[in-house]
């Protein structure tokens, strides 16, 4: 992972989480986080915004998208993969 990419993306998660950057850690899902709903629209549309990227996600069905959101590393893989060109993966972390 990209120190860069990931930190960056921590800021944005812990932000929408009401936590300190320093909470946040890859292995950690956004239910552990206390992510809801909202918060997660509010991560997308942030980490679109910040990274000029577009973010193949259904808020809708949030389970049910080619954007890995299992962990906070699989979101920073997936942001990477997305600025690379490569597409969103479905691994899981």
């Amino acid at each position: 992972m990209r120190p860069d990419v990931q930190n960056e993306i921590i800021s944005i998660i812990a932000r929408e989480a009401v936590l300190e950057p320093a909470e946040v850690r890859p292995e950690m899902t956004l239910d552990e986080l206390g992510l809801d709903s909202l918060g997660l629209v509010e991560m997308i549309f942030a980490i679109e915004e910040t990274f000029g990227v577009t973010v193949p996600f259904n808020a809708n069905e949030p389970t049910q998208t080619d954007f890995d959101i299992s962990s906070v590393g699989a979101i920073v893989r997936a942001v990477e993969r997305l600025i690379s060109g490569g597409g969103p993966s479905t691994a899981v972390a």
